[in-house]
C-alpha cells in the first residue's frame, strides 16, 4: 500500500503534537516531517499534504509556501479574514490542482452541531452563541463560533427572519458580547477548558440548546485525518470540513 506523505507545520503546539501522533499512527499515512516556527520547511520532507497548525500570523505564509510547491493543505489555524481567504483563492488560480481545506473545527460532533443549528435557525426568533476555551487561546471569538454565527445568520436571512430581538440601548462595558453578522457571540476563557460551544435558541415558551464539548484534543484527530485523506480530491479552497463529509 502506498502511503500518503504528510508534513505537520506547528508540530510543537498542543494541536500539532496530537497531529504528529495521529499521522504517525495511521496505517495509510507517513509522517514526512514535523516543523515548527524556527525550522526551514525546505521540500517538506517530500510531503504531498501539509497539516498546518501554526499561529494565525504565520499560517497564511505557510499556506502560500505549500501552494507554490503543489502541496495540499489541511489548515486548523483560525484568524482567516475575507482578505486572507481571497489571497488563497488568487494563488490557487495559478495552481488549479492543489486543494486547501481551512477547518474552523475538526471535531465531528462540532460539525454535526453546526448542521443541527442551521436546520433549527429558521424556527426561532432569538439565538445567541457562547464559546468557551482555555485562556492561552489568542483570538476571540473562536473560528468555530464565528462560523456558526455566519451560518445562523444566513439561514435566518433565507427564512426571512429579521434581526435578533434585543432592546439593549446601553452597554458601555460590552456585556452583550460581539456581533457576528448580527448574531450575539460570547467568548469565555477559563483554565481547564479545551473547546466548548453552546448555541442557544429561544421562542415563546420554549428554549433549545445545542452544545458540543471537546474535553481532549484527541477529539479533533479523526477530522484532521479525514481532511488529509480527502483534500487531494477537492482542488481549490474549501472552508469547513463538513463539505468533505456530506453534512
Amino acid at each position: 500500500m502506498t502511503k500518503t506523505k504528510v508534513a505537520v507545520i506547528g508540530a510543537q503546539g498542543r494541536m500539532g503534537t496530537e497531529a504528529v501522533g495521529a499521522v504517525g499512527s495511521a496505517a495509510d499515512l507517513e509522517l514526512a516531517g514535523a516543523f515548527d516556527k524556527d525550522d526551514a520547511l525546505g521540500d517538506l520532507g517530500g510531503a504531498t499534504v501539509a497539516v498546518i497548525l501554526s499561529v494565525p500570523d504565520a499560517a497564511p505564509e505557510n499556506v502560500a509556501y505549500c501552494i507554490e510547491r503543489g502541496v495540499h493543505c489541511v489548515v486548523g489555524t483560525t484568524g482567516w479574514t475575507d482578505e486572507r481567504l481571497d489571497a488563497v483563492r488568487a494563488q490557487l488560480a495559478d495552481h488549479p490542482g492543489v486543494g486547501v481545506l481551512i477547518a474552523p473545527n475538526f471535531a465531528i460532533g462540532a460539525l454535526l452541531a453546526l448542521e443541527f443549528a442551521r436546520r433549527a435557525a429558521p424556527y426561532y426568533e432569538s439565538v445567541e452563541v457562547i464559546e468557551q476555551h482555555h485562556p492561552d487561546k489568542v483570538d476571540a471569538p473562536s473560528g468555530t463560533a464565528a462560523r456558526t454565527a455566519r451560518v445562523l445568520a444566513a439561514a435566518r436571512a433565507e427564512a426571512g427572519l429579521g434581526d435578533v430581538p434585543d432592546a439593549t440601548t446601553s452597554d458601555p462595558l460590552g456585556a452583550r458580547g460581539a456581533r457576528v453578522d448580527g448574531i450575539p457571540v460570547h467568548a469565555v476563557r477559563l483554565r481547564g477548558r479545551v473547546a466548548h460551544e453552546e448555541i442557544l435558541f429561544g421562542g415563546p415558551g420554549e428554549a433549545l440548546t445545542i452544545r458540543h464539548d471537546s474535553f481532549d484534543r484527541a477529539s479533533f484527530m479523526p477530522g484532521v485525518l479525514a481532511g488529509v485523506r480527502a483534500v487531494a480530491d477537492h482542488p481549490g479552497l474549501t472552508v469547513g470540513l463538513e463539505h468533505y463529509l456530506d453534512l
